[in-house]
């Protein structure tokens, strides 16, 4: 990305990047993706610097009507004012890696698509996404953690579009007031806890939902830094992981929530107004707020013992360009102009999700959307998942490990066995 405080270093750097793509430099099979032009460019540079439009950019769209109606709008505004047609493909994204990997080499791929932040690492290394250059005054409009979660190995591959973490939802009916802390939060959520109603739920054999409560007590997923991180050192079976597995453990044993207590059960028993507080994402809201009404309220997730705020997990979704794409100058223009503030505007009052931008997703807390407040502030305290390849071999084993501790089985050697498992996966992986 380019960080240069002078006109004409910006000018040098600019030339400099024509060469290289001359050259081949970026090896996307298009004309690169310089970043584009930025307020204190002049026209001269910037006519030196910007491919020619395209008639038209291909993206592929997440398949949810509400994200679609969104994109739509924006993609005529674009047009509006660049002249350029968008095809909207609607695509789960749980589709699109697996079909770019056929369709960007024959040519019929898109130019840009959408993805989960800890997809990054996996999508570069198939070489399916596209070297990103961001210009520093635009870097610098997004939350840091959410651009950094789409960078590998020092590389931008993404712009961020929204923000996502979880929560504590309570009913102010049944509980007042969250206390501070999680051993008073127990506590009192034993208390509530009789017949079919339950003081606190939460999805306890989903290793999203509860991985604060076994990292918070010092497990942790790999070593190393963001950016940096070791998949050799795995920490999901030292003693503060088992703390935490035991603490999930207690739950259950103490009769706090079922052992077979999943997402959708503990939502419907919050909606009945059974279950006192659940910690859920913020797509949760509109269900709630019509289940609950002025008696829904959302808090941070209660500190720990040592005054820390439980690290949720952070999960973002931006927009990648294609490598395969002809036109990744105007398709990497047109992903920030997607996530620019009256796009961002625009996508938060259709789709409902966080805008990963500060100044769009606080003002919206002002306006009228009091219960993101809460989860902009967790996000700052959450973690972004992991996004190199190792990651996707946690899941399964970390899943079947939380049903056995819910059974009541010894949790150290649970966590050793599926510890044991993801090691053995990530061999097999880097074959």
């Amino acid at each position: 990305m380019f960080r240069k405080s002078s006109l004409l270093m910006m000018a040098f750097m600019l030339m400099l990047s024509i060469v290289l793509v001359a050259c081949g430099g970026n090896g996307g099979g298009g004309e690169g993706s310089p970043a584009p032009k930025t307020d204190n460019q002049t026209n001269e540079q910037a006519d030196a610097t910007v491919p020619e439009k395209p008639a038209s950019l291909k993206m592929w769209a997440n398949d949810n009507e509400q994200q679609l109606a969104a994109l739509t709008q924006i993609a005529e505004n674009y047009t509006n004012e660049t002249g350029i047609e968008i095809e909207i493909v609607p695509m789960n994204f749980d589709d699109q890696v697996d079909n770019l990997s056929l369709d960007g080499p024959s040519g019929t791929g898109p130019d840009l698509f959408f993805q989960p932040h800890d997809r990054t690492g996996d999508i570069y290394l198939q070489g399916l996404a596209a070297e990103l250059d961001i210009p520093e005054d635009k870097y610098n409009e997004y939350y840091d953690y959410a651009m950094e979660s789409f960078q590998f190995e020092g590389i931008q591959l993404g712009v961020p579009s929204v923000i996502e973490t979880y929560a504590l939802f309570y009913n102010k009916a049944l509980m007042p007031e969250v206390p501070e802390t999680m051993d008073e939060f127990m506590e009192l959520a034993k208390e509530l806890t009789q017949g079919d109603q339950y003081g606190f739920l939460v999805d306890a054999g989903n290793f999203y939902f509860v991985k604060p409560f076994i990292t918070g007590p010092g497990g942790y997923i790999f070593g190393g830094e963001a950016g940096n991180l070791d998949s050799s050192d795995i920490g999901l079976n030292n003693a503060g992981a088992v703390e935490g597995g035991e603490l999930i453990q207690s739950w259950v044993q103490e009769g706090l929530m079922p052992a077979d207590i999943n997402y959708d059960n503990m939502a419907s028993l919050f909606e009945a107004g059974k279950a006192a507080a659940v910690v859920n994402g913020p797509w949760a809201i509109p269900g709630f707020q019509t289940a609950l009404g002025d008696d829904l309220g959302v808090a941070l997730l209660p500190k720990f013992s040592n005054g820390e705020v439980p690290d949720s997990f952070a999960g973002n979704k931006g927009w990648l360009v294609s490598a395969f794409s002809e036109n990744q100058y105007w398709a990497t223009d047109f992903a920030l102009f997607i996530s620019n503030p009256e796009s961002s505007q625009i996508y938060f009052e259709g789709a409902g999700e966080i805008p990963a931008r500060p100044d769009v997703a606080e003002a919206a807390v002002v306006q009228d959307a009091p219960y993101i407040g809460t989860f902009v502030e967790q996000s700052q305290y959450a973690e972004p998942m992991p996004n190199i390849p190792e990651m996707s071999q946690v899941w399964d084993p970390m899943a079947g490990a939380l049903q056995h501790i819910l059974q009541g089985e010894d949790v150290q050697d649970v966590l050793d066995e599926a510890v044991a498992e993801i090691e053995d996966q990530i061999a097999i992986q880097g074959q």
